[in-house]
């Protein structure tokens, strides 16, 4: 395999997983990224560096974000993030892979993409939950906050430096893991 194809797959792991904090945040930041040059896309999603996507994605990514911001449309844009983030995981993991088969492509961005997009977001709903829970909904806007930075911040880290971002979601992934399965087994 090569490094080119590698890197690529390390940056859609990176996006993917930031998917599942934000669902049009790493969305924005491929489209900025390729419309200046600094990503290249998978074959047939060129389209996503294009002026018109990225001012859709701005607009999404501004209207999700101040959505969480907002009581109740806080706990419905919840309601919708699981599946979304998944669909999301899977377009930025196959958008973001180059130098594979499109069978490969698509499976990988299926199965790693939506998976790590929707294990991240199962995470993210188990803190909302257990904010809503102990704050009475009051810190709901500080976990709002660390999921919105997370997304940009592993984002940004998977354009300029995928290996650092996989590391980061690496660790993601073991915390999500260790969290949710801590609850699972308290949970009759």
């Amino acid at each position: 395999m090569e490094s080119e194809t590698i890197v690529s797959i390390l940056v859609g792991v990176a996006l993917a997983a930031a998917c599942g904090f934000r669902v049009f945040v790493p969305l924005l930041v491929m489209s900025i990224a390729s419309y200046a040059g600094h990503l290249s896309l998978g074959s047939g999603f060129e389209w996503m560096g294009t002026l018109p996507a990225l001012v859709a994605f701005g607009v999404a990514t501004v209207v999700e974000i101040a959505g969480y911001y907002i009581p109740w449309v806080d706990h419905m844009l919840d309601v919708i993030a699981t599946p979304a983030a998944v669909v999301a995981g899977s377009i930025a993991m196959a958008s973001s892979v180059v130098g594979m088969s499109p069978f490969l492509q698509w499976t990988l961005a299926i199965i790693a993409g939506g998976g790590i997009a929707g294990l991240v977001q199962a995470f993210t709903g188990v803190t909302r939950i257990t904010s809503s829970v102990s704050t009475g909904g009051s810190g709901n806007p500080v976990v709002s906050t660390a999921e919105a930075g997370g997304a940009v911040t592993l984002s940004v880290l998977a354009i300029l430096v995928p290996f650092v971002a996989a590391a980061l979601v690496a660790v993601v992934l073991v915390v999500s893991i260790r969290i949710l399965y801590k609850k699972l087994i308290r949970t009759p």
